[in-house]
């Protein structure tokens, strides 16, 4: 087991040398990349780009846990937004191999793509309300997205990596049952989850029960802690989520992956100029109060692990 970081909360816009470097300055085993659009994972990622950043990767001596990108439409009802969904994943996946990383991450999806309101607003709102037109036809949606995620699923399987899907509120996979349901439909050994308390929490799940349901399909971890109202991602040990049973959980399915922390509702976080969620505004560069933050949450969880007697490469 190793401790990482994601590289958006450091620096949430492009581009991500000194991002990346900071993150190996702080001790972390690994790091996260990310292409929040379509355009990004054109534009930025290219050959050069990647075989850049892959330098700074060896020169730093962090592995690439995952490459993650959420390509919009995959739940459509139109075929032809599917389908570029599809391309789009491909193109990650191309990407991501390129950079040197076995996994792949994809935020699950909204039904029929509809907007739904973040769930950090819910205490702020009277009303917490969702507009979800009648007459739509959910059996066929659902089919649909299974379609759309088997097409992915197999791109990954020929490209040698595994699709660690992580769970969200509102989207067609947000606990642990809808994460077997999809597995039941897509029997893939690539396909897994993206282990995500601050997601799981607020939607009702224990995060550790989630461990023991879902066991070897446990691909990584984004750890934060949470409310359970909402899916802020707080400092572990700051929030209500039981963190010595869930590193208790993962040592006993066997899990020997990477925990990327992820710090987005803390002081010092990087927000992007574009970005408006949450209660901290935008900032090209993380302060040294994010640094604190990332530091402390390590030392935490460290210190569950020797307790434990977990190893921590």
């Amino acid at each position: 087991m190793k401790f990482g970081a994601s590289i958006w909360p450091f620096r949430w816009d492009l581009p991500y040398d000194e991002g990346i470097r900071r993150v190996a300055k702080l001790g972390f085993k690994a790091v996260e990349l990310i292409a929040w659009t379509r355009e990004e994972l054109n534009e930025y990622y290219t050959p050069p780009t990647i075989k850049h950043l892959r330098e700074v990767l060896k020169d730093e001596g962090l592995e690439l846990s995952e490459f993650v990108s959420t390509p919009e439409g995959m739940a459509s009802a139109d075929k032809s937004v599917r389908d570029q969904a599809v391309d789009h994943f491909k193109k990650q996946v191309d990407v991501g191999v390129g950079l040197g990383t076995k996994t792949i991450n994809s935020v699950s999806h909204h039904p029929f793509e509809i907007r739904f309101p973040h769930l950090t607003v819910l205490p702020h709102v009277q009303t917490f309300m969702v507009d979800i037109p009648s007459g739509l036809d959910w059996n066929q949606n659902w089919l649909d997205y299974v379609d759309a995620m088997s097409r992915c699923v197999r791109y990954c399987e020929d490209a040698g990596v595994r699709l660690a899907l992580e769970p969200h509120p509102y989207r067609y996979m947000s606990n642990a049952a809808s994460m077997l349901r999809l597995i039941d439909h897509i029997p893939s050994e690539a396909l897994g989850m993206n282990l995500d308390p601050s997601h799981l929490f607020p939607c009702g799940e224990i995060p550790h029960m989630v461990v023991f349901q879902l066991g070897k399909r446990i691909f990584h971890c984004h750890f934060s802690d949470n409310d359970g109202l909402t899916n802020v991602h707080w400092r572990p040990g700051k929030g209500k989520i039981d963190w010595e049973a869930l590193m208790k959980a993962l040592r006993d399915v066997g899990f020997n992956g990477v925990i990327s922390i992820e710090l987005e509702d803390v002081p010092g976080v990087s927000r992007g100029v574009a970005h408006t969620q949450g209660a901290y505004g935008a900032k090209v560069f993380a302060s040294d109060a994010f640094d604190q933050e990332n530091l402390a949450a390590v030392k935490y969880l460290k210190g569950i692990c020797e307790q434990l007697e977990i190893p921590v490469e």
